[in-house]
């Protein structure tokens, strides 16, 4: 009985891109992450099988897809998909600083949108900063600090740092500047303990 031959054309997936998730190509890639894990390497294979990317931190990537599957529900936007884009961008084999920094920003402001200005439809984390400043009395977090502020005022700080943070958002007589990958990297870290705080509803408004 003559042999099917594999199929390893790439198909075309939903987003435009290629798909080469063969049984061929999957018992391929095996042998090749194991060449790098032995080595060491800084790179790995991505999730998906199709590009090499550096390798991160297993505690890193952990929370980050933990707090992008909290967020995988409606009241919660595209959160999860501006969090796993950011994590790409920033550890690509060819990392976009300036992707990720930005897919971080708008994780957060898809996670916090409906707790703090479900009425605004086009916020942004800065309009959000000031909301979350004006309602401090209506909100609350687990942890909230011997004088019941210090909870707030560290989620605060973290949603200004990520916030003044972006160097290339917008244009003005000094000259604009991307961020660097370092940046982006604490940008990712940054938008998902603020993606989780949000989506579990640790920072909750009564």
């Amino acid at each position: 009985m003559a042999e099917h031959a594999v199929d390893r054309r790439p198909s075309a997936t939903a987003g435009g891109g290629l798909n080469f998730q063969s049984h061929y190509d999957i018992q391929n890639r095996v042998p090749l992450q194991r060449l790098l894990n032995d080595a060491r390497s800084l790179y790995t294979i991505r999730d998906d099988g199709r590009a090499l990317v550096s390798r991160v931190d297993p505690a890193v990537k952990a929370a980050t897809e933990a707090a992008a599957e909290a967020a995988d529900q409606p009241e919660r936007g595209s959160a999860t998909r501006h969090l796993r884009q950011a994590l790409d961008a920033a550890y690509a084999l060819h990392p976009d600083p300036v992707k990720a920094y930005s897919e971080a920003i708008k994780a957060v402001e898809s996670a916090a949108h409906a707790t703090l200005q479900p009425r605004h439809a086009t916020a942004t984390l800065g309009t959000m900063l000031g909301e979350f400043r004006q309602v401090q009395a209506k909100l609350s977090v687990p942890i909230a600090g011997k004088s019941g502020t210090e909870g707030l005022a560290v989620v605060e700080t973290m949603m200004d740092l990520l916030w003044t943070g972006q160097t290339s958002r917008h244009g003005n007589l000094q000259v604009t500047r991307d961020e660097t990958v370092q940046e982006a990297v604490m940008a990712v870290h940054l938008a998902a303990s603020l993606v989780q705080f949000f989506a579990s509803e640790a920072v909750r408004r009564s």
